[in-house]
């Protein structure tokens, strides 16, 4: 099932920090209103993606398993070309980005003439991002003030569908909901800065992430699958495109470690709720940074990323001058 959230209106917008959009049901090139569709399947009537994630599973898989049936249904639809797709999460409670595929770290560290971290290895470490600095695709980037290094990271994110707590990375997949596209972006130079002292990213981060186009259900992706329990992860081939010409190349089955390790990391000790969003940190290549020599320079205003990754469609977005 892929789920998106829409506005009627091509260049519509919404007040910040409100919900943009409303829920639909993607199938081929035509979109359902969630909230009929729900009625339609006599489920709980759920009118944005987070209401849907919200569910609990079993009502989630009822509906997932009649999706199949719309065409026939005489519902109306609506063209997906006609529509402007919002972020499938616009405000979740919280966003947590991992740094767990191993060529990205390792590159990027060698780059910079510093060795490997031994403890690396020991557990997946995340940081915490801002979610109230969501933005979804085609949305403009406005340049980070202060910032000159403007970067792109390609990255793979889930999100949670049932609250949890010292969740057993075993049964971790249990408590996804689905999967997106997500865009981690990065202003290198004040990253750079903060870190010195031992903390951040912070700044260098919270300025932006993009997620989209739409959430895909793990259902949709299970020919994909290779492994289960904690080895779970999917072969999804991985891309970025700047302004056309492709500049990165990964695969999702690379993760060193897997979504369900970093359910259990995230959750130790701690409440995950529906609607976290947990990123899997750059794939390998998949930034500037990692390019090193071969990068002619950092993004600028009016260069367009390009991320895709198989199944889960393509986010894109445009960098626009920095905002007055």
């Amino acid at each position: 099932m892929k789920l998106v959230m829409f506005e009627k209106s091509i260049g519509s917008s919404a007040p910040p920090l409100q919900e943009r959009g409303q829920g639909g049901v993607l199938l081929g090139e035509q979109v359902w209103e969630l909230a009929a569709v729900c009625r339609w399947a006599g489920g709980p009537v759920c009118r944005t993606v987070a209401e849907f994630v919200a569910l609990e599973p079993a009502l989630r898989q009822s509906l997932i398993r009649r999706v199949s049936e719309l065409p026939a249904a005489g519902l109306e639809s609506l063209p997906l070309a006609l529509l402007q797709l919002r972020a499938p999460l616009s405000l979740p409670p919280s966003l947590r980005d991992f740094y767990a595929f191993e060529q990205h770290v390792k590159t990027a560290r060698l780059n910079r003439g510093r060795e490997m971290i031994a403890e690396w290895y020991d557990f997946p470490v995340f940081y915490f991002s801002n979610p109230r600095a969501i933005s979804g695709p085609h949305d403009p980037i406005p340049y980070p003030r202060k910032s000159r290094a403007l970067d792109f990271e390609l990255e793979l994110a889930c999100v949670i569908g049932q609250a949890g707590r010292n969740i057993p990375a075993e049964e971790a997949s249990l408590y996804i909901a689905g999967y997106t596209i997500m865009n981690d972006w990065s202003a290198r130079d004040l990253q750079a800065a903060e870190m010195k002292m031992q903390l951040g990213p912070a700044k260098g981060k919270d300025f932006a992430t993009s997620l989209g186009p739409w959430l895909v259900t793990p259902d949709e992706l299970e020919a994909q699958r290779v492994g289960q329990g904690a080895a779970e992860r999917y072969d999804l081939t991985m891309r970025a495109q700047l302004n056309g010409v492709q500049i990165s190349l990964g695969n999702a089955k690379d993760l060193y470690f897997s979504f369900p390790q970093m359910i259990e990391r995230a959750s130790l000790n701690a409440w995950l709720v529906p609607g976290d969003v947990i990123g899997s940190g750059t794939v390998g290549s998949g930034c500037l940074l990692e390019q090193g020599d071969k990068r002619a320079r950092y993004l600028q205003p009016g260069d367009e990323i390009e991320l895709e990754i198989d199944k889960l469609g393509i986010l894109s977005n445009k960098v626009v001058a920095s905002e007055v």
